[in-house]
């Protein structure tokens, strides 16, 4: 039986009916298929899933009844932040997907010295929307009822200026740096993994990253893309100390 479920926006109420939005109603109902009386889970970011039931369901919309609500406890003890350089094309898209499934926190899309991606104010705009729409289907696919933060691309300069001063560690994927991912040492399970463009990082972030308190850190004798590295790094970092 298939587990059907939506993210929808509105505060939601066990009792309440509600008329799914147009894209996620034509989803249901010419795509799924789904008729009066079927169920599906709806979900807001709010933590829980809301057992809900189909009560109409035609080319006009979808109507549902919310009969139930349960914390979804799918979160991982390990909070992780991506702080992902932007690739070229359509890798974003691949690494916000993949790394809402491994469970990440905060996603930062940066600029960096090597960064061949360039972004006006319009089209940054955008593409967060697209990133953050993206990270949603993820939860949809995955289970998780909370929705990643997908942060405004910055420079590494800036993200670096008013970035938060909470404890945990700090890391910065470098080839060739000593500390490797499994010999990590943890004192307060919340984690900040810097990776870089497609042409690694610049000597000047690598700098600004260090005196900030970033260890370099690497994984494995081989150089991997930026839309392996990061992923690759996480899932370690999930399998060592979080939850998988």
């Amino acid at each position: 039986m298939r587990n059907v479920r939506i993210h929808v926006e509105p505060p939601l109420a066990i009792g309440d009916q509600l008329a799914l939005p147009a894209q996620a109603a034509e989803h249901v109902a010419r795509v799924l298929r789904m008729v009066a009386g079927d169920a599906l889970t709806l979900f807001n970011g709010d933590g829980r899933d809301y057992q809900a039931t189909i009560l109409a369901a035609s080319k006009r919309g979808v109507l549902v009844s919310i009969d139930s609500a349960l914390d979804a406890a799918r979160e991982p003890p390990l909070a992780l932040t991506l702080a992902q350089a932007i690739g070229r094309g359509d890798k974003m898209d691949w690494i916000v997907q993949k790394a809402t499934e491994l469970g990440v926190a905060r996603i930062v899309p940066l600029l960096t010295e090597r960064t061949q991606v360039q972004l006006d104010t319009a089209r940054a705009r955008k593409r967060v929307e697209h990133w953050r729409a993206v990270a949603v289907g993820a939860c949809e696919q995955s289970g998780r009822a909370l929705l990643p933060a997908v942060m405004a691309p910055l420079a590494l300069p800036e993200w670096l200026a008013q970035a938060d001063a909470e404890p945990g560690l700090r890391l910065a994927l470098e080839p060739g740096a000593e500390q490797k991912v499994r010999t990590l040492h943890f004192t307060v399970p919340r984690v900040t993994l810097v990776v870089g463009p497609e042409g690694g990082l610049g000597a000047g972030d690598l700098q600004r990253l260090h005196e900030a308190g970033f260890a370099g850190v690497s994984f494995g004798p081989r150089i991997l893309r930026t839309e392996t590295a990061g992923l690759a790094a996480l899932a370690a970092l999930q399998a060592l100390h979080g939850d998988c």
